[in-house]
């Protein structure tokens, strides 16, 4: 496999794997008889910064692990990735987040027959705000996505003890769950949210309900803004 070629796959396995376990601790709150059912906003939070940190470490060896089209553009913008490989690496992002979810989908597949509570199963996919208000919640994705990307690429500018930097960057994911993530669900990457949103229209899920494409241009586009945002921030700064 080409080195190119290796590093979209990179992206496509490390997203499948983001999602598979960051979807799946959604599931395991979300969803009836699951064991952790009803354990609450931080377990969640817990286990995306330790999906991320999971994903990163599987990435990492074979790419940049971007798992995310946010930071892909922000790299890009700062000269740090090649403009040619943003497009290819999007599309494998995406693909990986449809992956994962069909594999929560089948990993928690008689607990969806349990769940009637339809906001509950989009919800072990997709995002969705605690208060729908079009500006607010592209304000807080944007902000979300910003102090990733921003921090990403400052942590660039330190040094790490080798095999600790997807520690920091799972630590970052934490920070931002528990500190900004209450209004939004904060997707901060379009590929964890639309890859799932895919998933959930198309597959036979018991109980489901619409896919709620209505508030889907949110998780999209406003991670990309606040992708651009921080890496415009980090050149005028460095």
């Amino acid at each position: 496999m080409s080195g190119d070629m290796l590093q979209i796959f990179s992206e496509f396995l490390g997203t499948m794997m983001l999602v598979l376990l960051g979807d799946g601790v959604c599931a395991a709150v979300n969803l009836k008889k699951s064991k952790a059912e009803a354990s609450g906003w931080v377990v969640i939070a817990l286990g995306w910064g330790a999906a991320v940190t999971i994903a990163v470490y599987v990435a990492g060896s074979m790419g940049p692990a971007h798992l995310n089209p946010a930071v892909t553009l922000g790299m890009a913008i700062i000269g740090n990735f090649d403009w040619a490989l943003v497009l290819p690496f999007i599309i494998a992002q995406v693909l990986g987040g449809i992956l994962g979810a069909v594999l929560v989908w089948l990993t928690y597949l008689p607990h969806f027959k349990e769940t009637k509570d339809q906001a509950s199963i989009l919800g072990t996919f997709a995002t969705g705000p605690a208060i729908r208000h079009t500006v607010g919640n592209v304000i807080s994705e944007t902000i979300g996505t910003f102090v990733l990307v921003f921090a990403l690429m400052m942590f660039g500018k330190n040094t790490f003890t080798d095999g600790l930097n997807p520690l920091v960057v799972g630590v970052l994911i934490l920070s931002i769950g528990l500190s900004l993530g209450g209004s939004t669900g904060y997707a901060i990457n379009p590929a964890r949210d639309l890859g799932p949103r895919i998933a959930h229209q198309f597959l036979p899920i018991a109980n489901k309900g619409n896919s709620d494409w209505g508030y889907s241009w949110i998780p999209v586009v406003a991670p990309m803004i606040g992708g651009a945002i921080a890496a415009f921030l980090y050149i005028v700064i460095t």
